[in-house]
């Protein structure tokens, strides 16, 4: 075996793929130990509490090892792959190449059947099962070589474990340790379960998550009742505490864009006081205008919806009141106005939430607005929006009114001044040139920090909005 000297070995390091950015989570491994990488070749992705990132490496070389399992969150700076580069790239591969070859050795190999993935192995039988350890048969010689459990576990050898109960059913196990990957390990500890009480459905003998989530919603077993020589242990009383039941709860770990999202609205909540005001709109004339831009051939292939024109209004109204597109310098007890409009629009992803924004919305036009409304959306529902678009917002949109909700109260992004709320668009009775007829409603809110805008600017930014939407004649007039 060809020894390799650490000069030839390059670490990566988590590096900081947003503005201040501390901590990222590991997602996926695309490659393991033993691969041959090239400059610019993604390695892995993660999820940082912005957005989801790929990582590509920066050197040639063949991976020498992988430093965290997946589901591992990793502090920016921290060595997350060793690669060894020039004459160290043939030496790494020697010893992931003999550890093969080991374990090919060591793992018995039916006819007519081949490996399916190299340092695997395949089963004896699609349905035999092995014991646990310390029972006896020619099924303990066939379990996988140590290589292959410790690429299985994310672990190094373990120690041995003491033998199983004769009456505990038969659980396929590799050692000491049922075979499940990390991110099914990590699985299992957040929702309390037992790998080695679990019945896995994998190639092998490996657990799955859809076998965990089995096992969790799977009834508890009956209790055998205890020896006549030995007194039954005595029933627990009310005020003693209880195990976590995880068929009555779940647990999930803040992490990513959920931890993000909760310390910054926590920060905005308790530092920038709030005020918001309410308005209730007749947005007739603007769902109609909104059909005919459907049909104007300008706008053929482009969004265009109620959103679209709010947008407008609202930068319309943001051009006649600029000191509410503003925020709050702290450091140095200033008030900075911006001459710009990086329009925020809140977005519900499966991530969570997140708030990407139109670079200089004020200088676009209606029908560029709409091409970037479209673009926003399609980016953030297919998770590829940038820690870049999630950057310099000066004021946000958030439209609760998808869900069906009248309005809200909305908690400003950190470092902006306004964030308007937009509710649910229904036909309402609503007194119409004298008369009451059935009209398109809205109530919009609109929530600022108070240290910086005061009621009547306030006031006039939200009459503002509403005059445009109920008159979007105004939006020719006014901009």
């Amino acid at each position: 075996m060809t020894t390799m000297t650490d000069s030839s070995v390059r670490e990566f390091k988590m590096p900081d793929v947003g503005e201040g950015l501390t901590e990222a989570e590991i997602l996926k491994w695309y490659v393991q130990p033993g691969d041959t990488v090239t400059d610019g070749q993604v390695v892995c992705e993660v999820e940082t509490a912005k957005a989801a990132v790929e990582l590509p490496i920066p050197y040639d070389g063949v991976v020498r090892e992988l430093h965290f399992p997946e589901g591992t969150t990793v502090d920016v700076g921290t060595s997350i792959i060793a690669v060894a580069v020039g004459d160290g790239a043939a030496a790494a591969a020697e010893p992931v190449q003999e550890a093969v070859a080991e374990a090919a050795a060591e793992e018995p190999k039916p006819e007519g059947r081949q490996p399916v993935l190299v340092g695997y192995g395949v089963s004896t039988s699609s349905t035999k099962r092995r014991p646990r350890k310390g029972a006896e048969g020619p099924a303990a010689a066939q379990a996988p070589s140590a290589a292959i459990q410790a690429e299985l576990n994310g672990h190094g050898p373990a120690a041995p474990a003491a033998p199983a109960a004769p009456a505990a059913p038969a659980v396929p196990v590799t050692g000491d340790r049922p075979l499940a990957k990390p991110p099914v390990r990590k699985l299992a500890k957040d929702l309390g379960v037992d790998l080695a009480t679990v019945i896995p459905s994998g190639p092998d003998g490996i657990i799955t998550r859809e076998d965990v989530h089995a096992a969790v919603a799977a009834p508890e077993p009956a209790q055998t009742a205890a020896p006549r020589s030995e007194p039954a242990a005595p029933a627990p009383s009310p005020s003693a505490p209880t195990s976590y039941d995880t068929t009555r709860e779940t647990r999930i770990p803040v992490k990513g864009v959920r931890k993000a999202t909760a310390a910054a609205m926590v920060g905005s909540a308790f530092t920038a006081p709030h005020v918001t005001e309410f308005v209730t709109v007749d947005v007739t004339r603007t769902m109609k205008l909104v059909e005919e831009l459907k049909q104007d051939k300008e706008y053929t292939g482009l969004r265009v919806n109620p959103l679209l024109l709010i947008a407008k209004a609202l930068l319309v109204a943001i051009k006649r009141n600029p000191d509410i597109n503003a925020s709050w310098d702290e450091a140095a007890q200033e008030i900075v106005v911006k001459h710009y409009v990086n329009l925020g629009i809140a977005a519900a992803t499966p991530r969570g939430l997140i708030v990407p924004n139109i670079k200089d919305a004020h200088a676009q036009t209606l029908p560029q607005l709409a091409g970037s409304l479209g673009e926003l959306v399609s980016t953030a529902r297919e998770g590829k929006t940038s820690p870049a678009a999630m950057q310099g917002g000066t004021v946000t949109i958030t439209n609760v009114g998808v869900f069906g909700v009248d309005t809200g109260t909305p908690i400003l992004n950190p470092g902006e001044s306004a964030i308007l709320a937009v509710g649910a668009i229904k036909l309402q009775p609503w007194v119409h040139k004298g008369k009451v007829k059935p009209r398109q409603v809205t109530t919009l809110a609109l929530s600022f920090d108070h240290r910086l805008v005061d009621g009547e600017l306030g006031s006039k930014v939200l009459a503002d909005v509403a005059a445009v939407l109920e008159q979007p004649k105004r939006l020719i007039s006014w901009a």
